[in-house]
């Protein structure tokens, strides 16, 4: 298997100044696979409860996903009431209800045990080490975490940091893992724990890579809706390791490529609530916010001081 993504399928219900939700499909995972199908074959390994809709599994199916790792346990899907207020940038969780997700004990597939490229989605880090464990020699781990699993579970996740490749975190996340309140700081300070990239996530400011000495910088598509971003960090992770995994090089100049391709998927993901923008995508209206994207970010060579 090219690229595997183990973390949650959840029901989200969500409320911004533009709509509300309820229980449609959502969670770290699914939002990576749905964004990385457009790239790359992968696997997907989550738990979900017997009334978690087989439409969605189908989608996912239909776009390449193998789901011979997404075990259906009897029970409810974990499921996540949120709401933001017109600081987009930040969620409210309300509630937060693990159900089958609180047993959640990965195994792969032998077929999965060789994957290249793999990705930690926003899960317990306990479990993200067990993953690893069962992975032969990966190329690539990328991973996620949050304040929640930096406050309670920083021993193990120290212990992660030590074993992957490149973090994906917000710029809030970087600070509290670090106690380094500028971003850059922040970033040479996680890459000192183990990761030697790091991609740090701004919302509408744009995204940030940290590798080697490169610093390189993709800003947020300038929308004029912006209705949910629920699942934009994840559709960014999937976009960038998807590209990776296509390309199957960590090289730089594709790393910073794959921020860009990150950048693109998360700007669809907030244009619509849940994966209602991401799921239907083509390679036209993919290939035209590219374009844009490109005219955003060119400039002609100048000299500043010339008069």
């Amino acid at each position: 298997m090219n690229l595997l993504v183990v973390g949650s399928v959840a029901l989200d219900s969500v409320k911004s100044p533009f709509g509300s939700v309820e229980e449609v499909v959502g969670g770290s995972a699914t939002y990576f696979s749905t964004s990385a199908s457009y790239y790359t074959d992968l696997a997907l390994v989550a738990v979900i409860g017997d009334d978690f809709p087989q439409a969605a599994l189908d989608d996912l199916d239909q776009r390449g996903v193998d789901l011979e790792g997404l075990i259906r346990h009897p029970g409810k899907t974990f499921r996540w009431r949120g709401e933001y207020g017109f600081d987009l940038n930040e969620a409210h969780t309300l509630e937060t209800h693990l159900n089958v997700f609180e047993t959640f004990n990965p195994v792969l597939p032998e077929v999965y045990r060789k994957s290249e490229f793999v990705f930690l989605g926003n899960i317990d880090p306990e479990l993200q080490l067990r993953v690893l464990d069962q992975i032969d020699s990966p190329r690539f781990v990328g991973a996620d975490t949050m304040n929640f699993w930096i406050r309670g579970k920083r021993e193990v996740l120290q212990k992660v940091l030590s074993r992957i490749d490149m973090l994906f975190v917000n710029d809030a996340e970087a600070r509290e893992l670090t106690g380094e309140s500028n971003i850059v700081k922040a970033a040479a300070a996680i890459r000192q724990m183990g990761p030697t990239r790091v991609a740090i996530k701004r919302g509408e400011y744009g995204a940030l890579l940290f590798d080697g000495d490169t610093v390189f910088f993709a800003p947020a598509y300038p929308l004029e809706e912006v209705f949910d971003p629920t699942g934009a960090g994840d559709s960014f992770a999937g976009g960038f390791m998807g590209y990776v995994a296509r390309r199957r090089s960590v090289e730089n100049a594709v790393l910073c490529q794959a921020t860009v391709v990150g950048s693109v998927m998360a700007s669809f993901c907030v244009e619509r609530f849940s994966l209602e923008r991401v799921r239907t995508l083509n390679p036209e209206v993919i290939g035209r916010r590219f374009e844009q994207f490109q005219r955003l970010m060119h400039y002609d060579p100048l000299d500043p001081l010339e008069t």
